[in-house]
């Protein structure tokens, strides 16, 4: 008499379960993006207004400078009034925090808080 050996894998249930899993996953990716891509403009556009900053720019036309370096890099979630601008040791520090919204499905939305500054951590 032979034995069967049992089978192994994913049953059609388990296989539709995975699937939904790794559906909502990259759903959940492809809307971040856009909110990624913009906080790594912000940090980009603020560590260039601080090298300005630092050359002897007033903070009034560091934030006229971010404002049109954003306008090109499409950045709408921060101003350069929201820009906090302080020195320390002699050298322009640029911070910001702000929260960006990022709907999924229907009424389910994704809420991120970012912080972006020049000080290295």
């Amino acid at each position: 008499m032979q034995l069967k050996k049992r089978q192994r894998g994913l049953s059609p249930v388990g296989v539709l379960l995975v699937g939904g899993l790794l559906a909502f996953a990259l759903l959940l990716g492809f809307r971040t993006v856009p909110a990624l891509n913009e906080f790594f403009a912000i940090q980009k556009i603020i560590k260039s207004v601080a090298d300005e900053g630092d050359q002897g720019k007033s903070i009034t036309e560091l934030r006229r400078s971010f404002d049109r370096r954003a306008q090109i890099d499409d950045v709408a979630t921060v101003t350069g009034t929201d820009l906090n601008i302080t020195k320390d040791a002699g050298k322009v520090v640029i911070d910001v925090e702000y929260a960006r919204k990022v709907p999924v499905v229907a009424n389910v939305s994704l809420l991120i808080d970012f912080h972006a500054s020049t000080v290295g951590k």
